[in-house]
């Protein structure tokens, strides 16, 4: 079974939503059949490298709400992802663009590293303050994570798995995404938001039971592990 999901790393409930899908599929009978696999979206495609001003003051213009609401909103957030174990600190994040990190990821699905990649992201920016998009972020964040730090240099200098981060978002689009984190099973079942655990794990079993299975129109003579 192949588990799609489309987030951003600099998407709050997109980091909770993988520690609840992390819980869900630890618990899911079959979970060493399950296949999951990062998809790329910008929540900000147009974003510069690094963006200038108070954070608080850019998320309340965005959101329409008050600068003092958008800090209660980045304070909830904060608690909701204390109690995963997670540490936000959005007093010293720099936002900018996310477009080369999902380029990285690109390279990590190859590498089989890309979980291992998209949680070092994740973790740089929501916990250590670090601009995601800086070219030595990056790389050190690529290398920390087990990738090679020639292939990295490589593709941070050209730009490469710019289609597939845009093929990623296309993708998105057409299957009616305009919000992460979003689960999609087998591409017959999809999940929006950060769901309980419980939720994602009903996503689980569901898509389980809803698994394409071969129709057999013709039966004659074979051989099996039993004999001919």
């Amino acid at each position: 079974m192949h588990v799609e999901i489309w987030s951003d790393i600099a998407c709050p409930w997109c980091y909770v939503g993988k520690r609840r899908f992390e819980a869900a599929l630890a618990a899911f009978e079959h979970r060493d059949e399950v296949t999951v696999t990062w998809r790329s979206f910008e929540l900000d495609p147009a974003a510069p490298r690094e963006r200038g001003g108070d954070r608080a003051a850019h998320l309340a213009e965005k959101y329409g709400v008050t600068v003092e609401r958008a800090i209660e909103m980045q304070d909830h957030m904060t608690r909701v992802a204390a109690g995963h174990g997670l540490e936000f600190r959005f007093d010293i994040a720099r936002s900018g663009s996310t477009f080369d990190a999902h380029r990285l990821l690109h390279l990590a699905a190859g590498h089989g590293l890309q979980d291992a990649m998209k949680e070092r992201l994740m973790r740089a920016y929501l916990t250590e303050g670090a601009l995601i998009g800086d070219p030595e972020a990056l790389e050190r964040r690529g290398v920390e994570a087990g990738l090679p730090r020639e292939a990295v240099l490589e593709v941070l200098a050209s730009d490469r798995y710019a289609a597939d981060v845009r093929a990623d978002e296309r993708t998105a689009a057409e299957l009616g995404i305009h919000a992460v984190p979003f689960f999609v099973v087998d591409r017959a079942l999809g999940a929006s938001g950060a769901q309980p655990p419980e939720v994602l794990g009903e996503m689980l079993r569901r898509g389980w039971a809803l698994r394409p299975r071969l129709a057999v129109v013709a039966d004659g003579a074979a051989c099996g592990p039993d004999g001919c």
